[in-house]
């Protein structure tokens, strides 16, 4: 599990967005990645409802592209839309969490791995520059930075893999974790965990696919192991 980069240090944003050449279409699109990139990063979090009028304010558009946004996102599972006023994050279950965690042990670990063939030494620089200022964070107490340079590390590393269906369906998985990340991240913090970002850079430096695998895996292990802990029902798979 990252620790996270300082606010200076650019931030990958979650892929896709639609193409289309007018702007209602870019703008509905736009609206959408904002409010999933704010979910993948702990912006949004659980117990918090949700108000399309006050998105919008903040996005500075019109309810409707926010609307469209919020069912985009209950489809993928990130968010409950039970009444117009009644928008939250889906309860954590000790049944999701185990399902959330099996799935990121079977894609992610993978994605690095192949990724692995593919990552040049300037990208393994980049990767380091990230490692090197999460330490900043820590001892800034950013949690919000961690969240984005944890999203940015993982990702940095999986795209390279060029599976843009694979980092998806990754990235699918970390809406419905990100807001409890953020919570748990902040109530027991990030020090006592151990780097296992750079266990993964040097097994990366070593082309070594076993050791990558297994970095990536305890990292997830460690990070959910924190949501395990959580307020949310006797989660114990970690």
């Amino acid at each position: 599990m990252a620790r996270a980069a300082s606010r200076a240090m650019p931030i990958d944003r979650p892929e896709g967005g639609e193409p289309g050449g007018s702007p209602q279409p870019l703008l509905h699109a736009s609206v959408y990645e904002d409010l999933r990139g704010r979910m993948i990063t702990g912006k949004i979090v659980p117990g918090v409802g949700l108000s399309t009028r006050t998105l919008a304010l903040e996005l500075g558009v019109s309810q409707m592209p926010v609307r469209d946004a919020l069912s985009r996102l209950a489809a993928e599972g990130a968010v409950q839309i039970r009444s117009k006023r009644k928008i939250e994050v889906p309860p954590m279950t000790p049944e999701r969490f185990t399902d959330l965690l099996d799935c990121r042990l079977l894609l992610e670990p993978e994605a690095a791995v192949r990724a692995l063939p593919h990552i040049t030494q300037a990208r393994l620089a980049h990767l380091r520059q990230i490692d090197a200022a999460l330490d900043r964070a820590i001892r800034e107490g950013d949690v919000i930075g961690y969240m984005e340079s944890n999203f940015a590390f993982h990702f940095n590393i999986y795209r390279t893999n060029g599976r843009q269906t694979l980092n998806r369906l990754i990235e699918t998985l970390w809406l419905q974790f990100g807001p409890f990340m953020r919570v748990v991240y902040g109530r027991y913090g990030t020090a006592n965990l151990i780097d296992q970002h750079r266990i993964a850079l040097d097994a990366i430096e070593a082309r070594d696919a076993a050791a990558l695998r297994r970095a990536i895996a305890s990292d997830i292990a460690d990070g959910m192991g924190l949501i395990g802990r959580g307020p949310w029902g006797p989660l114990t798979h970690a």
